[in-house]
């Protein structure tokens, strides 16, 4: 048996009197790559937070667990403290919360280095900041340093939290869905960067996810968790092969999303939404003696959606797509260009518009104020109706869209950290749809959900679609969701439309170089178990 880096034994949490973990017995080899998955809620996380210590509080653990034989839960939080960073590295699920909005790309990479005593420590400020610029080059952000992260897309802060994460070349790093808001190229270019680190430094990699063909691609062995039980582990491929629990049968029968049939017919007329020739530029730096430098982040964009119509918008981070949503709805000033909602002039203040229009952002915890209860958090656009319904009305609503998203009326009472990032994003999508939009628009809004939960509420986005005539504009950049979920689809790429059509034709024959490389990189379970079986004799 190989030697074990990291050793859980009988790791069991509970919280307010629930057990949450149930005596978890798993071990990490150094250089190994061990993912956990499983549902929305059914521990992947905690798992994360409690060999990492950072368990809410109130919560009671027991069982142990070692890193390098050290008994972490018997350290005290300073030495706790010491160890995170140094010999536990720890990426994080949503960037923006845990990046400093004060500090430069640059400084909070430092920081990190300067933190911590090790081998890797630089002794000077200079040579840290010049540690800092190599660490944000090596994940794709060279000459970035200076920027803050609301420059950033939200992939691009991922990145940033990455390389603060392998900045001290951690001997184990914990990944908590590290590519979960990336486009699919970034996600190859980051997975092989993890793979890298991994191979170089015989680092061990915890990778949870709920992306079953990513953790396929790069995981030695799979762990599968079900209510906070572990019922499942073995090498990746042999288990993704041939699972024996039902749990694994169905992540396995989830993961693959199948095409939409032919779109169905619209009804003849002007179009929903309306956006002509969209131009916005940002203006960097500029002083008495240095001219400000004009990024156009978008550059004469044009697009329509038809009432009912599904469109997909797709492309690589930090493309434009964000910076396009937040236009269309009034929250970026235009340099040039109209937006139009059902034939009038939107800027987003025009209150009798405001309601026909709903949004799930991409990051739910940035979205939910915390000082809220689930039901409250819901029922919240609920004053866009005339006459507002009283307070009960409101909480009757909120909890029957809490149930049709997958979401226990029970949890009403719920405040936002008490619920996982994939029940999160699920409230955020019962807050848009509460008041039946006309136009329903998603950023990322399934990115966080596990693979069956993903099922679930794009069946409940198409049923409303249909029933209400409400029309969908998907941006994502998961291509097999986009598949699945639209009718028409546009590409994005450097501020530019540059394809558009009906989304199986462009998925069977896109015109654009671009477009064939975000295709290819897309994550296949079924062409990844493939290449590993093929792979396997020469291994």
């Amino acid at each position: 048996m190989s030697m074990r880096l990291l050793q859980l034994q009988d790791l069991t949490v509970r919280l307010h009197g629930r057990t949450l973990l149930h005596g978890l017995d798993l071990t990490l080899a150094p250089g190994e790559v061990l993912g956990l998955v499983g549902e929305s809620g059914s521990g992947k996380s905690l798992t994360g937070l409690a060999i990492a210590g950072l368990l809410p509080a109130g919560a009671e653990v027991s069982g142990q667990v070692r890193l390098a034989g050290e008994a972490l839960l018997a350290l005290p939080e300073r030495e706790m403290d010491a160890r995170r960073g140094a010999a536990l590295g720890l990426v994080f699920q949503e960037p923006m919360n845990a990046l400093n909005p004060l500090m430069t790309l640059g400084q909070q990479v430092a920081e990190a280095l300067r933190l911590h005593d090790g081998p890797h420590r630089p002794a000077a400020r200079a040579e840290a900041a010049q540690a800092a610029e190599a660490a944000l080059a090596r994940v794709g952000l060279p000459g970035m340093a200076g920027r803050y992260p609301h420059e950033l897309s939200g992939g691009q802060r991922q990145r940033v939290v990455i390389a603060i994460a392998m900045a001290l070349r951690p001997r184990l790093l914990i990944a908590d869905e590290p590519t979960t808001a990336l486009d699919v190229r970034t996600q190859a270019q980051i997975l092989a960067l993890l793979r890298e680190l991994v191979r170089e430094q015989g680092t061990s990699l915890l990778l949870i996810s709920h992306d079953l063909p990513l953790v396929a691609g790069v995981a030695d062995r799979i762990a599968v968790l079900q209510g906070g039980s572990l019922v499942e582990q073995g090498p990746a491929l042999a288990l993704l092969q041939s699972p024996q629990a039902p749990a694994t049968a169905a992540l396995v029968a989830a993961s693959t999303l199948a095409a939409r049939g032919p779109a169905p017919a619209l009804p003849p007329g002007p179009p929903l939404l309306d956006a002509r020739a969209l131009v916005r530029e940002y203006r960097r730096g500029g002083g008495l003696l240095r001219r400000a430098t004009v990024q156009r982040a978008l550059d004469g964009v044009s697009l329509t959606v038809q009432p009912g119509e599904r469109v997909g918008l797709v492309g690589a981070s930090g493309s434009g797509k964000s910076t396009l949503l937040r236009a269309l709805l009034g929250l970026e000033p235009l340099q040039g260009g109209e937006v139009r909602l059902a034939g009038q002039a939107f800027t987003g203040r025009e209150r009798a518009l405001r309601r026909q229009v709903q949004i799930v952002f991409q990051d739910p915890a940035g979205s939910l104020d915390p000082r809220w209860r689930a039901w409250e958090l819901v029922a919240e656009p609920l004053a866009l109706l005339d006459p507002v319904p009283e307070r009960a009305e409101q909480r009757r609503r909120a909890e029957a869209w809490l149930a049709r998203v997958g979401l226990d009326a029970g949890m009403a009472e719920r405040f936002p950290h008490q619920f996982s990032g994939g029940q999160r994003q699920r409230l955020a999508i019962a807050r848009a749809l509460i008041v039946e939009p006309a136009l329903l628009v998603l950023d990322e809004a399934v990115s966080a959900l596990d693979v069956s939960v993903r099922g679930q509420i794009l069946t409940l986005l198409d049923d409303l679609c249909s029933a209400q005539g409400t029309a969908l504009l998907f941006v994502t950049h998961d291509l097999g969701v986009v598949r699945a979920a639209t009718d028409r689809l546009y590409v994005m790429d450097a501020g530019r439309l540059i394809e558009s059509g009906p989304t199986d034709a462009v998925f069977r024959a896109p015109r654009e170089a671009v477009t064939a490389a975000l295709l290819a990189a897309t994550p296949d379970l079924a062409r990844v178990l493939a290449e590993r079986a093929q792979a396997r004799p020469a291994s």
